[in-house]
Parts: structure tokens; sequence; C-alpha cells
């Protein structure tokens, strides 16, 4: 038996602003290792016997999802696009009946695509207990040893007495606390060992959470296996139908199933687990110097103390500060009390509320044929640094309200302008007027650099229209 790992990848990390954003969310930065969160994520399970894991994204993410797990080699993911956010119960749910469609006895190890582990070897041998435990029809949660008065993060409360030397019973689940009780269950932890931070990560036979869930919230299971029953295969995706799926209620895996079923069950996690959810936590898991503080890319200082500076572009100079928290983008830059992390998410709100763009919109895109950024954008002009795989093609296409001019930086390009073609090599450049049918793609080995001038009165990215694609994007 393999255990399928299933990967959560539907949060868009707010608390991280700016670097974390809606259409490039924090599971794929590189925040606490050099590789992405969510390839740490998968990564991880490397020591167990495991096959290939299911990933549940939005479809907005679902190429950069593709690029960033064969980057570590894995080419045949299950990618479950969901049509609507939902939250985690009718996700979860998706992705059981996908694993058991695969085998009917499958064990499925539910993980977000967002949190830290620093023991890795911690993490298996406790992955290993829950996987046993679970194949005796019990939903296993990961109690995390707390190490602080944590206000962030839910706890569960287990039955005294209860340990069977791999689990805990479950008495209860606690909403996040203020920090007069969490101090409380910190205490209770420390005499009585019966309180613990919630991971919001699970292992449990895909069966065993149908059955639960058939007898809590029948109606997602109906929703969700017609909605899967009715599902297309896009490339490497599974697309969900919409308006099954969109009947689903949007409602946790904690509130639908595991704080009612009696099947629930704890595995004690001392590993070094964070949620990096906020750049307060960020601070908790990474290396400091002997002032405390964590700088990242450019930055120079004098006289500071536990602060977290990060300049990737600009040189970013603090001086004198103590507790801060400082993030330099190329479209934004933050400046925060680091004890008040937690309240960037109402920043971004304001943001969104004004329709500013850096709100949830990332400079970097990827798409089924390469990536782009876009490295200068002006009142009607945006410029963008687009790199495009061996063999690969964007769109036959056209722009009813900009011109592009295409300056090749590297690598060969093929070329469609118009009712011509024809084969650009580096320092060469093309212009494409406006309303003019165009295309490129690289025909070598390869990658191709270019750069794209965009003007005109309208620059965003539905002012595109499509003849032709070998994606099957319209």
């Amino acid at each position: 038996m393999k255990l399928i790992p299933v990967v959560l990848s539907g949060g868009s990390g707010s608390r991280l602003w700016p670097l974390s954003r809606m259409n490039f969310p924090k599971q794929f930065l590189s925040l606490v290792s050099d590789s992405s969160m969510i390839q740490d994520t998968v990564s991880r399970l490397s020591g167990l016997s495991v096959d290939s894991p299911i990933v549940v994204c939005n479809e907005g993410h679902r190429f950069v999802v593709a690029e960033q797990l064969a980057k570590i080699g894995i080419e045949k993911p299950s990618i479950l696009l969901e049509p609507a956010a939902r939250n985690t119960a009718p996700a979860i749910v998706a992705a059981c009946l996908h694993a058991m469609a695969r085998d009917k006895d499958a064990v499925v190890a539910v993980l977000p695509a967002d949190h830290c582990i620093k023991n890795t070897d911690a993490f298996t041998a406790a992955m290993e207990k829950a996987v046993n435990v679970a194949q005796k029809c019990s939903l296993v949660t990961f109690g995390v040893i707390p190490t602080f008065a944590a206000t962030g993060y839910g706890y569960i409360n287990i039955t005294e007495g209860s340990s069977d030397g791999n689990s805990l019973a479950i008495e209860r689940f606690v909403e996040k606390p203020d920090a007069e009780t969490a101090s409380g269950y910190l205490k209770s932890y420390r005499e009585n060992g019966d309180f613990f931070w919630n991971s919001g990560m699970f292992v449990f036979r895909a069966e065993t959470l149908i059955s639960e869930m058939n007898e809590f919230e029948p109606e997602i299971v109906a929703n969700t296996k017609k909605s899967m029953e009715n599902a297309v295969v896009d490339l490497d995706f599974i697309r969900l139908e919409n308006d099954s799926f969109s009947l689903n209620k949007s409602i946790s895996i904690d509130y639908a199933v595991m704080e009612r079923t009696r099947k629930g069950r704890v595995v004690p996690l001392d590993a070094g687990w964070s949620d990096v959810g906020s750049w307060s936590s960020l601070w908790d898991v990474l290396g400091k110097d002997e002032d405390g503080n964590v700088f990242r890319g450019n930055v120079v200082s004098d006289n500071v103390k536990n602060s977290f500076v990060y300049g990737k572009n600009r040189v970013v100079a603090a001086v004198g500060v103590e507790d801060v928290v400082v993030v330099d983008t190329k479209d934004a830059l933050l400046v925060a009390d680091r004890t008040r992390a937690e309240d960037v998410k109402k920043i971004v709100d304001s943001l969104k509320e004004k329709g500013v763009p850096c709100a949830t919109e990332s400079n970097v895109g990827y798409r089924p044929w390469g990536v782009y950024e876009t490295i200068e954008l002006g009142s009607r002009f945006r410029v963008k640094h687009i790199t495009v795989k061996p063999g690969q093609k964007l769109s036959v296409q056209m722009h009813y309200h900009r011109a592009e001019h295409w300056i090749v930086v590297s690598g060969t390009a093929k070329v469609r302008n118009g009712d011509k073609e024809f084969i650009l090599s580096e320092n060469q450049s093309t212009f494409i007027p406006l309303g003019t049918v165009h295309a490129i793609e690289n025909p070598g080995k390869m990658p191709l650099e270019f750069i794209e001038v965009q003007s005109g009165s309208y620059l965003e990215e539905d002012d595109i229209v499509r003849f032709e694609d070998k994606y099957g994007r319209c």
C-alpha cells in the first residue's frame, strides 16, 4: 500500500503580502528554503512509500503548480481544479473520491501546501504512526506540541488516559484563543499534556472519510461526486464541474467532520512545525544573526535588532530600528511592527476595496508555454520579460487596443506577424501593429527569452482574441 498525498493549494497568503499575492501566493514562494513551500511539502514525504500526489487548486494557479512539481521530478500529479472556493471539506472529498478511483482502499495524507516543518525525520516517524492508526478506520490529525502561548492557532484538547501508544482521543477542538486563554492552554499542556496546536494535517482511509461525510454532510458528498463524474480532463488538469460543486456549503473539514466524529485521533508532532501565517511567524522559523535579525536580499543595516528586512531589487537600508518588518518589492513596500504582523491582512483588504492591483496581482505570470515578468508599467505602456520553453508556442492572437514590439534577448523565435512568417535571433526585433494577427514560438532546444513592449490605451490580459491555441484556451 502506498500513501497518497493530497496537497491543498487554495490559500491566498494575504498576511505575507506584498511577496504573497492572490495570483501568486506563499505556497509558490521560496521562503524557508531554496525550494518553494509546495515543493517542500511534497519532497518531505520522500522517506515514505508514497504514490503520485493529488493537488487541489484553483484554475489561476494550475500552470505554476504543474511547473513547480515538474521541477522536483513529479511528472504526472493529479491536479484537481476547484471551480469555486468552498473551504477544505469539499476539496478533501473530491480528492478522496479521486484517490478511491485509483485504489478503493487508499490511505491519504492531507497536507496544506504552505506549512514549514524543520525536522523531516520526526515528521516521517509521526506520519508512519498516523498511517497505522488510520488503517484501523480512524480519522487522524496531528497535534503539534505547543512551544509558546499562540493566539494564531486553534487547539486540540485530548481525552485523559486515551493513549494507545501511537495516538490520543480527541476531547474537543478549540478556536483561536485570546492571550490569557492561550497561556492557560500552554500551562495545561506542560502540566498534563492535554492541549496541542491544531496542525490542519490529516491521515485517513479515503473510504472512512467519505463514510463519515455521508453521515454528517451528505449533500457535500453528493454534490462533489456529481461534479467529479462530470469533470473534464484538460491537458494535465481535471476540471471539476462547476454547477454541482458550487452547490456545496463553504465549510472546513474540522467543522464538517473532525469536531463531530467519534473516530478522531491525534498523533503528537514535535517537528518544528509552523503554518508560516505571518511575517512574524516566518521570522520565528528562519535563522537569525547575533542581533536577532533576518535579512534577505540587498539589505544594509546599522543598530537593527529583532527585525525582518527583505530587499530583492533596490538596496534597503535600515538604521536604529527594532522589532520591525520591512519588505520591498517592485510595486509595493511594507513597513510594520513585527508584533502586529497579523494585521497586514487589513492593509490588503483595504487595497482590494480601493481596487489597487498590487493587492492581488503579482508581476510574474505562469503559462503552459513558460513564464512572463512585468518589469515596467505606465499609463499607456507595459514592458515584459517573457521566457518560452523549447517546443512551446504562444497562441495565435490579436489585440484591439495595443501594439507590441518584440526584441529577442536569447534563443531563436519563429514569428508570425500578419501574413508573414520569419525567424528572429538574438538582438533582432519586430513590431506588431494594433489589430494584427500574430504568434511566437520557440523551435529550438534552449529557452527563448524576449522583451515585449506593449503600447496602447488598454493593456490588460483580457484584450486577447485567440484564433488558435495548442493548449485549448479560448
